[in-house]
């Protein structure tokens, strides 16, 4: 029951995304080709939101569900690791026609070849476990 509420939001979420067209395959292949704003708009608003929830739960020292103060650790910095993983990451989100959010979505629309994408998005996720400690970071 404890996780019911996640579920709801998830569900919600896969709605707005499906709705906004955000999980069509046609949308990202515009955005990739740089014919529409559409996806760099719903991915502009979420990158300007997060900023400023980030802010807001550092200003009034936000509280987790379990009523512990929410505490952000900075991530290291570092261009390289940024740039490549960004390319990797963009590389299989162009080749599969989408992010891994959406690939669970699709699955629920009924595009059951998704089921691949998501095979290989977690055998990726193996081979980097694998591989971490000899990976520059």
């Amino acid at each position: 029951m404890k996780f019911l509420k996640f579920l709801l939001v998830g569900v919600f979420f896969g709605i707005v995304l499906v709705k906004s067209e955000a999980v069509s395959w046609y949308r990202i292949y515009e955005m990739f080709k740089f014919q529409s704003f559409h996806m760099y708009g719903i991915i502009g608003s979420a990158v300007f939101l997060g900023i400023l929830f980030i802010w807001l739960f550092k200003k009034f020292k936000v509280k987790s569900t379990e009523g512990k103060e929410i505490d952000l650790i900075p991530k290291d910095k570092g261009v390289t690791r940024y740039i490549l993983g960004g390319t990797i990451f963009g590389f299989g989100w162009a080749l599969a026609g989408a992010c891994p959010g959406p690939m669970f979505i699709l699955v629920g629309t009924g595009v059951f070849s998704m089921l691949i994408v998501i095979a290989g998005a977690l055998l990726g996720t193996f081979a980097y476990g694998v591989l971490m400690k000899k990976l520059p970071h």
